[in-house]
């Protein structure tokens, strides 16, 4: 079933869409709140639709002129698409400018998410980012994964297609169906909402959290000839931190550009920036997972 452009935006405001309910969290938290879940092929939740849900939800404990600059979390343990997720949320601190909540998601009771949030308030001082990379061709230059990965016969793929919520243009080759091209620690795309989406800034923020965890982690691939179809590929998130240092606008083409400075030990380090199309740098994110190649029995 073909699926619209306008429903896969309305999905992803479906998952952003926490509602409060009554009683302590699970964890005793005091604000508790129920999340939807994204379906996704074998079942497990995206590690990004589960971030996005903490920045949301801590957001709803925020007074209305303090937003989200910093999220540092850890996942502990693999979700589950047909299980409840909640989420509890504790005020740490409200001082003069800055405000922190812990946000912890749970299944069955247990953590399967943990985070530290920190918001301020609008402020003027000083100013200074990285240059936005040269030599990087426009989106209008480059093809859509649509385009590129419409003949894909992977349920994983073709899921991954029909039900995303942006328009997505790769500036290195593709490595979903197989690895291509040099050997590099970079993985670069452009990233737009795929239909008109609010400018709201908290609904921004969130959206940035869940693309955020699309290919942080496809550097290191990359760097190692890999591509996300090797059966002898086993990856999970470990951690995730991201910051926000101006309001996001996902109606507009934003730079993915992504790095990988170092793997060891079965786990590799994803580093990236986040700009806009006219080179403003709007947040960072880093992200460390388990990267490990398995021989095949």
């Amino acid at each position: 079933m073909k699926v619209s452009m306008e429903e896969n935006v309305s999905e992803l405001m479906q998952v952003l869409k926490v509602e409060r309910v009554d009683g302590p969290a699970p964890g005793g938290e005091a604000d508790c709140f129920k999340a939807w879940n994204q379906k996704k092929p074998g079942g497990r939740l995206f590690g990004g639709q589960v971030l996005a849900q903490c920045v949301a939800a801590t957001s709803q404990t925020i007074t209305d002129d303090r937003f989200i600059h910093s999220i540092h979390g850890y996942f502990l343990r693999a979700g589950r698409d047909d299980t409840d997720l909640f989420l509890g949320v504790d005020n740490l601190r409200d001082g003069g400018s800055f405000s922190t909540r812990r946000v912890q998601a749970y299944q069955n009771d247990v953590p399967i998410f943990s985070a530290i949030a920190s918001f301020q308030t609008d402020q003027d001082g000083l100013e200074h980012s990285n240059a936005f990379p040269e030599d990087i061709p426009g989106p209008d230059e480059l093809q859509d994964l649509h385009t590129i990965l419409g003949e894909a016969d992977d349920v994983f793929v073709k899921h991954w297609i029909a039900r995303r919520p942006f328009d997505i243009r790769p500036v290195d080759p593709e490595l979903y169906t197989g690895f291509s091209g040099a050997k590099t620690s970079h993985t670069r795309y452009w990233l737009r909402a795929i239909a008109p989406v609010s400018t709201d800034r908290v609904i921004n923020a969130a959206t940035a959290a869940y693309a955020s965890d699309y290919s942080l982690l496809e550097s290191i691939l990359r760097r190692h000839g890999l591509s996300w179809s090797d059966p002898r590929l086993r990856m999970a998130s470990l951690d995730h931190a991201m910051w926000w240092h101006r309001p996001i606008n996902f109606n507009e083409w934003h730079l993915i550009d992504y790095r990988s400075p170092a793997a060891e030990g079965g786990r590799g380090l994803g580093m990236g920036s986040i700009f806009t199309q006219s080179g403003k740098l709007v947040a960072s994110v880093a992200q460390q997972g388990m990267v490990r190649v398995k021989e095949r029995q």
